[in-house]
């Protein structure tokens, strides 16, 4: 089987359909275009019943190939689905914390809003490190030059105004980091 669009991967599964009762947001990198064949599809859910998301993701998952769901230990107690469908991964997330307050969300509208800031020359950036290896967030890291934990890194950008952003992007677009050099 070839493997289709997000969207269309998503649209032919009716997936988000199936969650709404969980507040379903679409993140990680393909609406970022920062996609590779590897990358998933993941589906973060605001989970307050937790016996009935598991239901739904069994009702609804088991069918598909490679379903696998657990919960995480720990306080948040995330539930956690996975299965393979139209030549993806699709992961979904149910945490009982509201989607805009998760991690995955917040690093996905960071990144959102890095990629508007720095456009077509910051999504090769990215891409070059992605192709190389590194995951999203240390990618990004890597390019505008921020230092300690990429994840952390990366939410501290989240309260910045969105001139401060601008010119942060500029900034390392205009030194090169990254070691990429410059070709405009």
């Amino acid at each position: 089987m070839e493997r289709i669009g997000w969207r269309d991967a998503l649209d032919r599964l009716d997936l988000i359909a199936a969650l709404l009762p969980f507040d379903p947001h679409v993140a990680g990198t393909p609406p970022l275009g920062l996609d590779l064949p590897s990358s998933d599809i993941d589906v973060l859910c605001h989970v307050v019943d937790g016996a009935a998301f598991t239901d739904c993701l069994w009702s609804y998952g088991s069918p598909q190939s490679d379903f696998r769901i657990h919960q995480w230990t720990g306080d948040e107690r995330a539930i956690v689905a996975s299965f393979r469908a139209f030549e993806w991964t699709i992961e979904v997330f149910g945490s009982p914390r509201p989607v805009e307050r998760q991690r995955g969300w917040r690093h996905f509208e960071i990144e959102r809003r890095l990629l508007v800031a720095g456009g077509d020359r910051l999504r090769e950036c990215v891409m070059a490190f992605r192709r190389g290896g590194m995951k999203t967030e240390p990618a990004f890291a890597a390019v505008l030059g921020l230092s300690g934990d990429p994840y952390e890194a990366l939410l501290q950008l989240a309260s910045m105004p969105a001139a401060d952003l601008d010119r942060l992007v500029a900034d390392a677009l205009t030194a090169g980091s990254g070691g990429l050099d410059r070709d405009d």
